[in-house]
C-alpha cells in the first residue's frame, strides 16, 4: 500500500513516537489527521503549533463516539495512543485498562464501520515477559509481568480476533525499546543523558545487568510505515527491533561517552523493579520485518545515542511531566 495520498489518522500523533510518526508521513505525500488526548488547557504536545500541516481531533481514546468521528473518512489508521510505563500500571492498573483495552476496541470498531482499509495496532515488546528464548520471535509465549504488559497482550488479541472474526485488515506491529529525539525526559536514555550533560558525578540506575534491544526511533517509525505497506502482515505481529543485546550498564557508559561526561555510572538497589516484574535480557527476532516488510534497522546505537544527546541537550528545560511517550 502506497501511503502518498492517503488519508491517515495517528491516534496519540502528539506523542514520541506518534509525532515523529506524522513527520514521516507528511513527507511521503500522506494527508494526516491526529487524535490527540484532549486536554482543557490546550496543550497538543509535540505538535504544538502545527495546525497548519495536520488536523487535529481533541478527544479520548476512551470515548467511542469521539474515536468515529476522528476514524471517519481515513483510508489508513496508525493506533499509538496509550498509557505506557510498567512501574506506573502496578499503582493504577484500572487506567490501564480502560485506555489500552477499551480503548484499542473503540479504534478497531470503528474502522470496521467506516471501512477504513488499513490499521496498524501498537504493541510492545514487553508483552513478551521474561523470555524463554532469545531471541525472541512472534511465536514466543505472552507472559504479562504488569498490568501495563498484560493489557498490551490483551489489546493486541482484540486487534487480531477483528482480522480473524470480521476480515478487519489490521497489523499489529510490536516495537521493542525505541528512544530517540522526543522521547520522555523520564525515559531512561534521556534520564542517562541529561545528568551526564547536566554534570552529574554519578549516574544512579537500577540492574546494570538487564538486557535491552534499543531502536532509533526513525527505524522504528521506518518499521511502522513497512507493516502498513505490508499485506503479508495483515492478522499478523511483526517485530520491530534491531536484534542487538545491549546491558543498562553498557548503555550508561556509551551515553557518558557521547556527552564527554566524566560521571561514574553505579548500580543503585533502591532502583530496583520487584523481581516478579523484571524482565533481565529482551532481544527481538526481526526476521519477519524483514522477510516480510524489506525492512531493517539502520541507525547504530552509538549514532543514535549521538543524535538524542544533541535533543536532549537543546531541550533540556521541557517540562518532563507534559510529553507522553
Amino acid at each position: 500500500m502506497d501511503l502518498a495520498g492517503r488519508r491517515v489518522l495517528v491516534t496519540g500523533g502528539e506523542g514520541f513516537l506518534g509525532s515523529t510518526l506524522i513527520d514521516a508521513l507528511l513527507e511521503q505525500g500522506a494527508t494526516v489527521r491526529a487524535l490527540v488526548h484532549y486536554k482543557p488547557y490546550g496543550d497538543h504536545g509535540h505538535l504544538r503549533g502545527r495546525h497548519q500541516e495536520v488536523e487535529l481531533i481533541a478527544g479520548d481514546i476512551r470515548d467511542p463516539q469521539r474515536v468515529s468521528v476522528a476514524v471517519r473518512g481515513q483510508e489508513v489508521v496508525f493506533h499509538l495512543a496509550g498509557l505506557v510505563a510498567a512501574p506506573y500500571s502496578l499503582e493504577a492498573p484500572d487506567s490501564y485498562v480502560q485506555t489500552n483495552i477499551a480503548g484499542t476496541h473503540n479504534v478497531l470498531a470503528a474502522v470496521r464501520e467506516h471501512g477504513v482499509a488499513r490499521m496498524v495496532h501498537t504493541s510492545s515488546g514487553d508483552t513478551y515477559g521474561a523470555p524463554r528464548y532469545l531471541p525472541v520471535d512472534e511465536g514466543h509465549p505472552l507472559q504479562p509481568t504488569s498490568p501495563y504488559s498484560a493489557t498490551k497482550i490483551a489489546a493486541d488479541m482484540l486487534a487480531l480476533s477483528y482480522w480473524h472474526a470480521f476480515n478487519t485488515p489490521v497489523a499489529v506491529c510490536r516495537p521493542f525499546n525505541t528512544y530517540g529525539p522526543r522521547q520522555s525526559m523520564r525515559a531512561v536514555i534521556p534520564t542517562i543523558l541529561h545528568q551526564a550533560l547536566s554534570g552529574a558525578p554519578t549516574i544512579a540506575l537500577g540492574d546494570l545487568a538487564a538486557m535491552r534491544d534499543f531502536t532509533y526511533v526513525s527505524d522504528t517509525i521506518a518499521g511502522f510505515l513497512a507493516v502498513a505497506r505490508s499485506d503479508a502482515a495483515l492478522g499478523s505481529v511483526v517485530n520491530i527491533g534491531s536484534g542487538v543485546a545491549t546491558s543498562i550498564g553498557d548503555l550508561a557508559r556509551i551515553c557518558v561517552a557521547v556527552t564527554g561526561s566524566p560521571a561514574h555510572v553505579i548500580q543503585d538497589p533502591q532502583r530496583m523493579r520487584p523481581s516478579g516484574a523484571h524482565t533481565r535480557e529482551l532481544v527481538c527476532d526481526n526476521t519477519r520485518a524483514r522477510q516480510w516488510c524489506n525492512w531493517h534497522p539502520t541507525v547504530d546505537l552509538r549514532e543514535g545515542l549521538r543524535r538524542t544527546a544533541d535533543w536532549v541537550a537543546a531541550n533540556r528545560a521541557l517540562d518532563a511531566t507534559r510529553y507522553e511517550t
